[in-house]
């Protein structure tokens, strides 16, 4: 109910714009400052006028120090919950936000961000409670969501994004944001940062250099509408600033993006964080300004006022100094850092992390609050409406007592169902083959193990860990350094002092965990830089080869003798070693890591098959069908790693193929003459041509969270019925698309690809059907220009509940700059059979507009099409059309 008052409120400030637009595109006025955030400025003022010059520059970095002498305490502004609140205990993992987009449902979308925001002030709490507030993920703000638009099927991070349409970015970033804030966003329960502003999508290779050029066109059309709709209808209290230049000025200084939109035309009243190392880059790798100095003055000048540098990481010494440098060359004043200090300090009495503003409620989120049942539940909820089903002969939904064969490398996977910017702790996570056999008790399911890939490395449950003792998981013993480490390092020297650190050889804490896991941060004795020795026993739950080693650094220990050494880097591949278990037998291990403020190590394993395709011929003889879970994970797929492996090198993708094992498995499937079930796990489009030829069926499952195995057996077998839809289209080959680092927009995503996809955006199918009454056309009193309300009846047609996403589309006036078609309203509604539904979209002025070619968003003058359907108009599915005019060109503000 709280958010259909939020979308009226929008829909409200929408229809204020344009009557202000009659007079032309100008921009916003001034926004007035509320009571509140009047006394938190206020208050913030008092407490920066009371700081020492050098107490300011500290509190200019994400990691901001405590001031005892004034009762500050430290804080860390580097929070991420992209999908799930990130920790050092088992918090809720949902659906990758790609996969969210694919509900087509923002009031889910809003409740997905109201529990990730309890469990992110939870471990406020808990952290309050350890002493660590300074480390990374302890505030009450959050470096989410991320609204850039996907552009390219290309990049490796476009899984963060909500897909390829400016429309439906705006509307879930506006869900994810007022979910996570809470209700009054001048009391925000945790402040949501939409980022990267702006022009953001890759290559990953080339983003702390990159100069983007971008038309005014392509600007207002596609890089800014998601940007504006977080800033001026969600009211989001931050924003981050890119890597990359626009137009030459580097995206956190830039006057066009931070003066001229955010806090010009957009009335912009929070603060800034920068994306980390981009004001570094200023000077050391877009040499826009000559030295640190100068870079920082740029930042702060243009609008910037917390900068995340990734040596916070490593407590390294110094990094204030560029800030005091800038104000004694002159380039910054003592009031220019004042006021950045205002608007941070504002936003930690508004959030609550400082306490003493009137109406801040005070009192902690518990720390039971995190994974509770009910949160799981909605994980559940949230990846059973993300899964769409793209083709199905009437091979689905299963009946009970098949013999099911699951084949694949994905098929008894669990990394795969995080996706990336997720904790590796989250509730038990359920992979497809478990899914269906929770989903089918009456079903034989069986696995077929894969051969070695690029994407095995799951964690090992602690289902497969015993402690020395025999109970669930394994004996975690920390070790303290002999000497105090030092709370700073000089620039360079860390590595060294952290090698030469010697560590007790009593431990402080002995507990037993569920598995090897950084889990440090919630045991206040244990230093930040610390020994961790996890002993036991691995239990394998079946005989058979498998690969065994570890992410991150450390040492195996396996059956007595040295099995791995890892030294992995940030977002490298798995370390493995090939073994050969047994079931039930006890496999002594030892795993050792150090760790200093961050790092670590995890414990991973794969079964794999020496002769997979002799398996996978054994396994079809007795299955009445194949299930071939496939795809990526976002260890291949991601954010500038140093993955170099065919088909991905740095994050990226070369390919939209899958590997050509898989491909290769797909095939020896279908020659077996049994029906192949393709279920896809990717966070980006990859070619699914063969599939769409050969398969009996294919579910699109992106990366679904912790419960998606669940969820991929219950649609499977018919316990829920598909209704999400592609966010993002779908193409055959990299051919058919413009270089990737070209940000024109033509040729790219529905509204301006003039090829033939595998699977257009909004497609999606059913176990049952819908039909469309005429739509019926009501033009707001002034005319069509001043707003129209369409409407139309929705019947499902056939015998089985289900969910219909109605989406309404535009055809615009011929005139130059306006798409071919494009998304303009959306609602997911459920149907009993037989049921009818009244279903009404009010469209704004600027849900009517387009940009012409010299970037004014304008509604044109013309006539316009109508479109609302069950997906685009002319891509087979059911859509009723209709004409109206506008009789004259409206301009819409900025």
């Amino acid at each position: 109910m709280a958010f259909a008052k939020t979308l009226l409120l929008i829909g409200a400030s929408l229809t204020t714009v344009a009557a202000q637009a009659q007079t032309g595109p100008t921009s916003a006025p001034a926004p007035q400052v509320s009571a509140v955030r009047a006394e938190a400025d206020r208050m913030a003022t008092a407490m920066v006028a009371r700081m020492t010059l050098a107490e300011k520059y500290d509190q200019l970095l994400n990691v901001a120090p405590a001031i005892p002498r004034l009762g500050v305490p430290a804080y860390n502004w580097w929070t991420e919950s992209l999908h799930g609140a990130i920790g050092t205990l088992p918090t809720t993992n949902f659906p990758e936000p790609i996969g969210l987009a694919a509900t087509f449902d923002a009031p889910l979308v809003h409740d997905v961000a109201g529990t990730i925001s309890t469990e992110v002030r939870a471990l406020h709490t808990l952290r309050t409670q350890t002493g660590r507030t300074g480390r990374i993920g302890t505030g009450l703000d959050t470096w989410s969501p991320n609204i850039n638009i996907f552009r390219d099927p290309r990049w490796g991070r476009g899984q963060e994004t909500y897909g390829e349409d400016p429309f439906l970015t705006a509307h879930m970033g506006v869900a994810f944001i007022t979910g996570m804030q809470g209700p009054n966003a001048d009391l925000p329960n945790v402040i949501a940062t939409p980022k990267h502003f702006a022009v953001h999508s890759g290559p990953e290779s080339t983003r702390h250099k990159a100069n983007v050029f971008v038309s005014p066109h392509d600007l207002e059309d596609t890089y800014m509408p998601a940007f504006r709709a977080a800033i001026v209808d969600a009211k989001a209290n931050s924003i981050m600033c890119a890597y990359n230049r626009v137009d030459g000025q580097p995206a956190c200084a830039s006057d066009l993006l931070l003066k001229d939109h955010l806090r010009g035309a957009w009335g912009f009243q929070g603060y800034v964080v920068s994306d980390c190392d981009a004001v570094k880059d200023i000077s050391d790798s877009h040499k826009y300004a000559p030295d640190g100095a100068t870079a920082v003055a740029a930042a702060v000048k243009a609008g910037v006022d917390n900068e995340c540098h990734t040596q916070t990481l490593n407590d390294t010494a110094g990094l204030e100094d560029r800030y005091k440098e800038a104000v004694q060359r002159g380039l910054i004043s003592e009031g220019d850092i004042d006021r950045t200090l205002v608007r941070l300090f504002s936003a930690r009495y508004r959030n609550g992390d400082l306490p003493g503003l009137a109406g801040r409620t005070a009192g902690a989120v518990p720390v039971s609050q995190i994974d509770t049942p009910e949160h799981r539940a909605l994980a559940l909820a949230a990846s059973e409406k993300s899964l769409v089903l793209l083709k199905n002969n009437g091979v689905l939904p299963f009946k009970q007592g098949l013999r099911i064969a699951v084949i694949g490398p994905l098929g008894d996977a669990t990394r795969v169902l995080r996706g990336n910017y997720s904790s590796e702790l989250s509730a038990p996570p359920i992979s497809v083959v478990d899914g269906l056999k929770q989903a089918m008790p009456g079903a034989t399911v069986t696995v077929v193990p894969f051969g070695k890939s690029f994407t095995d490395g799951d964690r090992v449950p602690t289902s497969a860990l015993r402690t020395p003792d025999g109970k669930p998981g394994l004996l975690a013993r920390y070790y303290n350094p002999v000497q105090t480490p030092p709370k700073q390092f000089a620039p360079g020297t860390f590595r060294d002092v952290t090698k030469a650190m010697r560590f007790s050889t009593k431990p402080i804490v002995t507990r037993r965990e569920a598995d090897v896991s950084g889990g440090n941060l919630d045991l206040a004795k244990v230093s930040d830089h610390h020994r961790t020795v996890w002993t036991g026993f691995l239990v394998p739950p079946a005989s058979g080869a498998y690969r065994l080693g570890m992410n991150g650094s450390g040492s195996l220990m396996f059956d007595g003798k040295p099995l791995v050494e890892a030294a992995g880097s940030y977002g490298s591949l798995a370390t493995f070693k090939d073994v050969t278990l047994e079931a039930g037998r006890r496999y002594p291990i030892t795993v050792t890591t150090d760790a200093h403020i961050g790092g670590g190590a995890n414990l991973v394993w794969k079964r794999i098959s020496a002769n997979p395709d002799a398996d996978l011929r054994a396994a079809a003889a007795d299955a009445d069908v194949l299930v071939a879970a496939v795809g990526l994970t976002s260890d291949l797929e991601a954010e500038e790693t140093p993955v170099k492996v065919p088909g991905f090198e740095g994050g990226d993708k070369t390919t939209l193929d899958l590997p050509p094992d898989q491909q290769a498995m797909l095939e020896a499937a279908k020659a077996t003459g049994k029906p192949l079930v393709v279920v896809a796990m990717n966070g980006s489009p990859i070619n699914l041509s063969w599939a769409k030829d050969n398969a009996a069926a294919i579910v699109e499952a992106w990366y679904p969270g912790e419960a998606g195995g669940l969820a991929v057996g219950n649609v499977l077998s018919g316990n829920v019925n598909p209704g999400g839809r592609l966010p993002l289209t779908f193409y055959k080959s990299l051919a058919d698309l413009p270089p990737f680092g070209d940000y024109d927009m033509t040729g790219r995503t529905y509204r301006y690809f003039t090829g033939t996809p595998v699977y257009p955006f909004g497609y999606g199918l059913s176990y049952t059907s819908f039909a469309y009454a005429p739509l019926a056309l009501t033009p707001a009193a002034g005319g069509a220009e001043q707003g129209l309300a369409v409407a139309t009846e929705v019947t499902n047609t056939g015998k089985r509940a289900g969910d219909e996403v109605v989406q309404l589309y535009l055809s615009f006036p011929d005139v130059p700059g306006a798409p071919k078609v494009a998304l303009r309203g959306y609602q997911r509604v459920t149907l009993a059979p037989g049921e009818k539904r009244q279903v009404t979209f009010t469209l704004s002025p600027r849900d009517l507009s387009a940009v012409s070619t010299d970037g004014t968003r304008m509604v044109m003058a013309g006539q316009y099409r109508v479109h609302i359907g069950g997906g685009q108009p002319g891509t087979d599915v059911p859509v009723r059309s209709a004409t109206f005019k506008a009789a004259q060109s409206a301009p819409l503000p900025l």
